[in-house]
């Protein structure tokens, strides 16, 4: 059936007008950063065609993105990047990243509906769904601008690091990517505390060889 306004119209029944929905792209990639979107839509708003982002292609995404931006009341979007996942680890950085989107909305939120994660210390409720971007239209809302925006971020990433194909598999550690990873080493966008990228990186060490470090472009704006 795809996502419903149910637990929105349950959040306008206890008070609250400015619900925002409220997930992630990116918890998975070894390389590149991880992108949260926060978005409130209009009250009884009808997006066809809207679901979790992992279940329509690139360019429906691409579409419902455009769709999204213009009726949504507002719409921000965090970033942390990989460096950051390395320093506080990928669930840390996630809850970062979403602090950074809902500190940007330009209408603050009054309510929000997230993906499965918790944030604390927040100045107002929050309600934490399992597999919200599959049952809330707010939270698959935040999760088509998160992932279109991610996407995007990685494709000029491509361009910086050709190596790579950033293109093609958006830095998720397809058999490709592994054998990039393999061949040339990483990049200063993997995420060095990533399993596969950590391995490489020890028998680098071990064998006495540098890794693969092209300077950092300014690739996060």
């Amino acid at each position: 059936m795809g996502p419903t306004d149910e637990f929105e119209l349950e959040g306008r029944r206890r008070g609250y007008r400015r619900i925002a929905g409220l997930d992630e792209a990116g918890r998975g990639p070894l390389a590149g950063p991880v992108v949260a979107a926060a978005v409130i839509l209009p009250t009884r708003c009808r997006l066809a065609g809207i679901d979790d982002s992992k279940q329509i292609s690139e360019s429906e995404r691409a579409r419902l993105y455009e769709v999204i931006v213009r009726r949504a009341r507002a719409v921000a979007v965090g970033v942390a990047t990989e460096q950051e996942i390395d320093r506080v680890n990928i669930l840390e950085a996630t809850r970062l990243a979403m602090r950074r989107a809902l500190a940007s909305l330009t209408l603050p939120a009054d309510y929000l509906l997230i993906d499965a994660v918790t944030l604390s210390q927040l100045a107002i409720p929050s309600r934490s769904i399992i597999k919200g971007d599959m049952l809330s239209i707010s939270i698959a809302a935040a999760s088509i601008v998160a992932k279109v925006t991610r996407d995007r971020m990685m494709v000029r990433y491509h361009h910086a690091y050709p190596d790579y194909n950033f293109l093609s598999h958006k830095g998720y550690g397809t058999e490709e990517h592994l054998q990039r990873l393999a061949q040339h080493g990483p990049c200063a966008i993997h995420r060095r505390t990533f399993a596969p990228v950590a391995q490489i990186l020890r028998g680098s060490s071990d064998a006495g060889g540098p890794s693969r470090m092209p300077p950092l472009a300014n690739l996060h704006g």
